[in-house]
C-alpha cells in the first residue's frame, strides 16, 4: 500500500476509503491543530479514477473523441499524458498504450 491522497476533512476521506478497492486504510495525523487523513490503498488506474484524480476522467473524454476521429484537444492530451508518465514513474505503473 502507498499513500495515495491527503484530506483535510473526515467525511471526505471516509467516502474516498469507500470508493477504492483492494487493501486500504484511513490514517489521520494532528499537526499542531489540524487533522489531516492520509489514504493508502493499492496504487491503480482504477483507483485513481474512482477518487477523481490524475485528470482521468477528462483523459478518458479526450481517448473517446480521438478513437472515433472527433476533434480535441491535443494541448490538453499531451499535457495529461506528461503528468501521467510521472504518475506512473512514481508508483511503478505502466501507462496503457491506448492512452497516448
Amino acid at each position: 500500500m502507498k499513500l495515495l491522497n491527503t484530506y483535510e476533512d473526515r467525511d471526505e476521506a471516509e467516502i474516498a476509503l469507500t470508493k477504492i478497492t483492494g487493501e486500504k486504510r484511513l490514517a489521520s495525523e494532528r499537526d499542531s491543530t489540524e487533522v489531516i487523513y492520509n489514504l493508502f490503498g493499492i496504487p491503480s488506474w482504477a483507483n485513481f479514477y474512482k477518487l477523481g484524480m490524475l485528470n482521468l476522467e477528462e483523459l478518458k473524454t479526450i481517448v473517446q473523441q480521438k478513437q472515433s476521429g472527433q476533434a480535441y484537444d491535443e494541448k490538453k492530451h499531451h499535457e495529461i499524458i506528461t503528468m501521467l508518465q510521472y504518475a506512473a514513474k512514481s508508483f511503478e505503473l505502466e501507462l496503457p498504450k491506448h492512452w497516448q
